[in-house]
This record gives C-alpha cells, structure tokens and sequence, in this order.
C-alpha cells in the first residue's frame, strides 16, 4: 500500500502505470462482479444502488457520469490518467484523501459494458492497492421505468496494515460506496 503526504507527479503516476500496464491483477476471480449473485468466497461483499432517475435522460446522464469518473471524483480522488478512457486493460491509478494524506490506488479495467439498458465498468485491483479484488460500477434502466446506479465488488486486506485496520478500512471503503452512490445521483440531478 503507497501513502503518501503530497498529490504524486503526473511523471511519477505515468512511471507507476507504466510498470502495472503488463502486470497481473491482485486475485483471480476476474470478472465475477458480473456475476453479482455468486460472488467468489474468501472476500467481502457489496451490493449497493441508488435510483437516479425514471427516463431516458436519466440514463444517457447516468452514462456521462461514468464517462466522467464523476463518482470517483465525488470522494475527492483524483485520478491518472485525468480522464481514462474506459476501455479493457486501461490502468486507472487513484488517489484518494485519507485525511491529511493519500492512499495511490492503482486498478486495471477488466470489463466494459455498453448496452441499449446497461452501460458501466469493471476494474480489479493491481499491486500496491491496499486490497484485492474488483468492483463495477453501471446504470441500469430497469422495465419499471427506474435508472439506478449500482455498484457491486468483492474485496479483501492485500497487507498484514490493512488487515490490521480492520473496522476503519471497513469503513473507509463504505464511505468511498456512499461518496460514489450520491455523486452520480447528484450529477444526474443537477443535469435533468
């Protein structure tokens, strides 16, 4: 897990990337958030969504607001590249505000979809993320007329310090869940 006191340079961040770009994910279950009802034992589970709104508009907003990395900005993460293409194999490396300090999260996309009623991502995590396992984020047009935004991961401590931060991590990640749930629904808000 990298900590650091300051924002990294955009030339070290491309340095990082650049060494995780053939680098292999931190689990194997690869792919399996698209499987949302039998997610791999050995790992936490999250389930969470939130509507966004009831119309086509809703939807295509829902859309750019992952296109946007609009929830993962809603926690305060900035993001390498600023604005990854949402694309197979893309290295997307986060960081994050941990109080005074910044977690570097860095993750690989591991799906993509892009469907008439369904439109998001997968990524997994690579080494140096402070846990292993995927998470995917999708808005989803439903037959009653709702959109809602979901999010689904599995997840684990990669080191003994995670591990030994137990209940804070926990919840650090459950507040990150929050942070992205209520930034694509405000983003869809303030838009329609």
């Amino acid at each position: 897990m990298r900590i650091t006191l300051a924002e990294p340079s955009p030339a070290r961040l491309e340095r990082m990337a650049e060494q995780l770009r053939h680098t292999d994910l931190t689990y194997g279950e690869v792919g399996a958030t698209g499987h949302p009802d039998s997610l791999p034992s050995g790992y936490r589970h999250t389930r969470r969504s939130v509507v966004v709104g009831g119309d086509r508009g809703a939807f295509a907003l829902g859309r750019d607001a992952l296109l946007g990395w609009h929830a993962h900005r809603a926690i305060g993460a900035r993001l390498f590249p600023d604005q990854p293409p949402l694309v197979e194999g893309q290295v997307v490396i986060a960081t994050v505000p941990l109080g005074p300090l910044r977690a570097v999260v860095p993750c690989r996309i591991v799906a993509v979809t892009d469907e008439e009623q369904r439109f998001g991502f997968a990524y997994g995590t690579l080494p140096g993320h402070p846990e292993q396992g995927e998470e995917s984020f999708h808005v989803v047009a439903s037959g009653d007329g709702q959109v809602r935004f979901e999010i689904v991961a599995f997840s684990r401590p990669a080191s003994w310090l995670v591990r030994l931060a137990g209940p804070v991590g926990r919840r650090e990640q459950q507040r990150a869940t929050e942070g992205y749930l209520t930034g694509v629904r405000s983003y869809v808000e303030r838009r329609s």
